[in-house]
């Protein structure tokens, strides 16, 4: 062993074992525990970032401690690769988006390499490859022909700088995300995904995940958003039109003065045609995106479009507005405005002067209802509602419908907040819609024979529109069905479309002939899946649905991709999030070329539990790497005295017994903290205190010396999940002629060292601290008390005083009180 810890040397060693070796490659083995660890696959962006650090590292840890286990364990690796950011470099490089994806993939490969992770690197893919998008081509036709995805114009919401659709996620404050330009509301056509076929079973199945974070659950649960409400249907005022609205309030009805309906509205739309001032609103309205958050922090604006709908129930004529709140994509595209019990129709109806008619008191006489100021919005009792007065709100919700129902003017319907996914996007850089348009047959399924539909790859891109819609040697074909002329679809899948489903391919990621096969009935579910918090509604939710797509046409068994979710936090520098612009970044390549990967990972590790966010500290980088270089010193003194006797236990000192109670004790509480807790940072704290207090040994008697041996070696074993090379390299030394330390089991720590011969217990006198005093461990409560009254301190403050009661606390106090 080297005198002096040199991480460069050691780690390069270590990881071409890894690689000569196969280490973490693996395959099924039925007579193991299976164990799935997977972390969120990165975009190939170019560099690793310290999020990437902490995210792949936490995952690694994990796994490497499963493997100590002795679990089959699975740990891949891949890309996602498709995205705009490569758009983006192709037009600043002048490179093709494939070319400039490919070679960031190959430089990630080995930053990530460097970084120790313990990957089966056989099972690598990037997204772009055609042989996995194939696979993808072949589920939507199969998706396609049993009606779970269609085409329909729809609104979208339309960046005219990238010329593309953007989800309503991807709309901040009214902007574009990535370029910042104002959103325009756009009718196009567009595939979608059924997604909402599956709302109930994707909110129910939430109640299995019992390894997910609550607040993961929850934001899921708020996403899909059921809630049960009746359809209203409103006649037109001299027209045979109707107009249907959903609300979850009909004990409100009676208190409707106007409708709303969306710009978009068949209503809205006769009325442009025949009011000029109508028209110019609308199109305004068409310069708005169509994400609910950014219509919410819209001033609320609308005009009357002069047509009168009839309430369904008193007959009387309300107006019908248009209103830029209201949204085309969302129930009905229209509203029922109830101003005296909806906060947002109080401040429409207040500043267009409409009518506010209270229909609801509250049930408590004492709550004082100041319409003036506010709605009330609670529920309560019906006033002014006719035949329904005096009814409660839960009451009203069946007396309305019923009523409703018989008129056939309504009906109750469960409803939700989810929306069909839409899949299109007008990009180049993705994957090739699988859809040929016929003007004879419409639209067609490509051939499983026919598929890949290859993306190609050798273009020249400048980020007006997307190529392919201008390549008649791409999108030119002929219809499956008739033989005629055709088209192919030129849009491409939105991204999450890829990453809804690797996890999957991974367990069978070289099979050519099939999507997925028997071994992924063997891997799945993933057991703990590592990534963001910021993935926790729309990735999370896309790939449980996928799973459930999958296993309808018996790809999969399992009903849930992941069955243990771990949420990392971010990591900052300064207070807030690492970012290029902010200037606040730290390149772990830098890190790792000074003080080597394995303090990176220490460093990682400590700082912080996983869940929270972590502060950038180059003190606590610097600390972590002087902590492995005492340590490495440290074992380097212990080697170089020579080999140890063997160990027993049976001829050990008080002294020598008491730091061997700690190292099991160490070895208990580590095994918690990593394998039930994921608390790594007092995991690495807790050796931190063990190797402080070896260093207070000074014991070199040949005993101790085999004490110290397995002290050794067993903080060794406990930190090779988290620095892997050093570990590896060390053991190779401090064990010689055993397996590699990758194929050592976990340190189990020994029930006798933790028990005492003596026990130190607190004696108070009336709850004061008056003394101290040791008692064997077996000792019975009259030992106790009899030893307690003989320490002198004790002594001092019982003389002369009456004894009222001796109260014992075994093994930790005994409070004597006197008067």
């Amino acid at each position: 062993m080297k005198e002096h810890y040199e991480p460069k040397i050691i780690e390069q060693a270590a990881q071409d074992y890894w690689q000569d070796n196969k280490t973490f490659s693996v395959c099924e083995d039925t007579s193991k525990e299976k164990y799935y660890c997977l972390s969120m696959f990165p975009y190939p962006s170019g560099r690793l970032h310290m999020g990437h650090v902490r995210n792949y590292t936490i995952g690694d840890v994990i796994s490497r401690y499963q493997r100590m286990l002795g679990k089959n364990v699975l740990q891949p690796m891949g890309w996602d690769a498709f995205g705009l950011p490569a758009e983006n470099a192709a037009i600043k490089n002048n490179v093709p988006p494939a070319a400039w994806t490919r070679d960031n993939i190959n430089y990630m490969r080995d930053q990530l390499k460097q970084l120790g992770l313990g990957y089966d690197w056989d099972r690598e893919l990037a997204t772009c490859d055609p042989d996995y998008y194939r696979w993808e081509q072949w589920l939507f036709t199969r998706l396609f022909k049993k009606g779970l995805v269609y085409k329909k114009t729809s609104p979208v919401n339309w960046c005219p700088n990238d010329l593309t659709v953007l989800a309503n996620e991807q709309v901040i404050d009214g902007k574009c995300w990535r370029c910042d330009s104002e959103v325009e509301r756009k009718d196009i056509p567009q595939w979608f995904m059924k997604i909402t076929d599956y709302a109930d079973e994707l909110l129910d199945d939430l109640d299995d995940l019992s390894g997910w974070p609550e607040q993961v659950v929850t934001m899921q649960r708020n996403w899909i958003g059921r809630s049960q409400g009746v359809d209203i249907v409103f006649d037109i005022a001299g027209s045979k039109d109707k107009l249907k609205v959903f609300t979850t309030r009909p004990d409100t009805l009676m208190g409707v003065t106007y409708v709303a309906v969306a710009a978009e509205h068949p209503l809205a739309r006769r009325a442009a045609e025949q009011h000029h001032n109508v028209a110019v609103f609308v199109k305004e309205c068409a310069a708005v995106g169509t994400a609910e958050a950014a219509v919410e922090k819209l001033e609320k604006k609308g005009i009357d479009t002069g047509i009168k709908a009839i309430h369904p129930v008193s007959g009387q004529k309300v107006p019908v507005f248009v209103a830029n709140f209201v949204l085309m994509g969302y129930g009905e595209g229209a509203v029922m405005s109830v101003p005296a019990h909806d906060q947002r129709d109080w401040e429409f109806a207040t500043k267009y002067g409409l009518p506010i008619q209270q229909v609801i008191e509250a049930v408590d006489n004492k709550v004082e209802i100041d319409l003036k100021s506010a709605a009330f919005v609670d529920k309560g009792k019906l006033i002014n509602s006719g035949k329904f007065d005096g009814l409660s709100s839960t009451q009203a919700f069946d007396k309305v419908a019923d009523t409703l129902a018989k008129q056939k003017k309504g009906n109750k319907r469960i409803t939700y907040r989810l929306r069909d996914w839409g899949v299109s996007r007008q990009r180049y850089w993705g994957t090739p819609i699988p859809i040929i348009n016929c003007k004879k047959c419409g639209e067609v399924a490509v051939a499983e024979k026919d598929l890949p539909v290859r993306l190609p790859e050798n273009i020249k891109y400048d980020g007006v529109g997307s190529p392919i819609k201008k390549m008649p040697s791409f999108y030119n074909t002929k219809c499956p069905k008739c033989g005629g002329k055709a088209e192919r679809e030129t849009d491409t899948f939105d991204t999450f479309m890829e990453s809804s489903w690797y996890y999957a391919r991974y367990a069978c990621a070289d099979n050519d002939k099939a999507m997925l096969d028997k071994r992924a009935n063997y891997w799945l579910p993933v057991d703990q899946y590592v990534g963001g918090i910021e993935h926790a509604i729309l990735h999370l939710l896309y790939s449980r649905f996928f799973n459930k797509l999958m296993r309808d046409l018996g790809l999969v068994n399992n009903d849930e991709p992941f069955a243990n979710l771990l949420t990392q936090g971010m990591v900052l520098k300064n207070g807030t999030k690492m970012s290029k612009s902010k200037g606040n970044t730290v390149d772990p390549q830098q890190l790792i070329e000074r003080y080597g990967a394995d303090t990176a990972r220490l460093f990682i590790m400590f700082a912080a539990p996983p869940e929270q966010s972590l502060e950038w500290s180059d003190t606590a980088v610097e600390g972590s790497f002087r902590f492995l270089r005492r340590l490495w010193r440290v074992v380097f003194d212990h080697i170089q005295l020579g080999p140890t006797i063997e160990l027993d236990v049976n001829q050990l000192s008080d002294k020598q017994k008491a730091l061997r109670r700690q190292l099991h004790a160490t070895i208990k509480k580590i095994s918690d903290d990593i394998g039930r807790r994921f608390t790594f940072n007092t995991a690495i704290a807790a050796v931190m205190e063990l190797m402080n207090n070896i260093g207070k040994f000074d014991d070199r008697s040949e005993m101790s010396r085999a004490i110290l041996q397995e002290a050794f070696e067993s903080i060794i074993l406990m930190l090779s999940p988290i620095v892997p090379h050093f570990c590896h390299n060390v053991w190779s030394e401090l064990s010689p002629g055993s397996v590699s330390i990758e194929d050592q089991a976990w340190p189990v720590f020994d029930e006798l060292a933790l028990l005492r011969d003596e026990l130190e217990v607190i004696v108070q006198v009336n709850g004061k601290l008056r003394g101290r005093i040791n008692i064997p461990a077996d000792a019975d409560r009259n030992e106790v008390e009899k030893t307690a009254m003989a320490d002198d301190n004790v002594k001092r403050f019982v003389e002369g005083l009456a004894i009222v009661k001796v109260i014992v606390v075994p093994g930790r106090l005994v409070n004597i009180v006197v008067k």
